[in-house]
């Protein structure tokens, strides 16, 4: 028997690669087209956008509630969120949760860890970098960490939330530019801060960055998530 996953979707280019990941790795695990049972539950990234603008995290924690309340209703046995930036509410969520969470800054700083590197850029909405997030489980496990200027920082969020997350265009590209701007920041990061390796924490960042085309080696927070999920639902 595995466990069933329960997904609190926020973005869909997100939610939608994590949930690839899950299926499409389960399979050396669990035998040719097996996968654990999954169930997904995703309100409107716009009722998330309002409070998020507004700094309001008790009201995200809210919305992810009602997901996972969903989801507990469904027979989930366990949760993730494909998401970083709204990891911000998870002191307001923990407390009321009907299930268990896998918190997806604490399943890559272990992987971090694991691999021996010492200081991380981050990269993510410019929410998310401004947080406490990845600097409380990095300085947990002695890892330290570089920020994006404040200027980095806004480019990054409006490529995030102005591209990524509406997918690829029609013909199945990213803009060119935008990939680049990524790769200067995080050359910038490596040359200046002596950063080893480099947090895709944006779930839609490992859609344009991965180790082929990355300045640094890269801590891919989805896949990450999905695997952790996939670990737990399997052991």
């Amino acid at each position: 028997m595995t466990r069933h996953i329960g997904i609190v979707a926020c973005s869909a280019e997100g939610a939608a690669l994590c949930y690839r990941t899950i299926c499409s790795e389960a399979a050396a695990l669990l035998g040719p087209h097996a996968h654990p049972e999954i169930s997904l539950h995703s309100h409107s990234l716009a009722d998330y956008m309002d409070p998020i603008q507004r700094g309001d995290w008790d009201t995200v924690g809210d919305i992810m509630l009602s997901s996972a309340n969903k989801l507990h209703a469904a027979g989930a046995d366990f949760l993730i969120c494909p998401d970083n930036t709204i990891h911000q509410a998870m002191l307001h969520v923990t407390p009321s949760s009907p299930l268990p969470w896998l918190h997806i800054a604490k399943v890559v700083a272990d992987e971090a860890a694991r691999r021996g590197y010492r200081r991380i850029a981050l990269t993510g909405t410019k929410w998310l970098v401004e947080s406490g997030v990845y600097p409380e489980q990095l300085t947990e496990r002695h890892i330290e960490y570089s920020r994006p200027n404040a200027q980095e920082r806004a480019e990054i969020n409006r490529i995030i939330m102005d591209e990524l997350v509406y997918g690829a265009d029609p013909q199945g590209a990213f803009r060119p530019e935008s990939i680049a701007y990524l790769q200067q920041v995080i050359t910038r990061l490596r040359d200046e801060c002596t950063c080893d390796a480099v947090l895709l924490g944006c779930t839609e960042i490992p859609l344009i960055l991965n180790d082929t085309n990355s300045p640094l080696p890269t801590l891919d927070s989805t896949r990450l998530l999905a695997r952790a999920a996939l670990k737990q639902a399997v052991s």
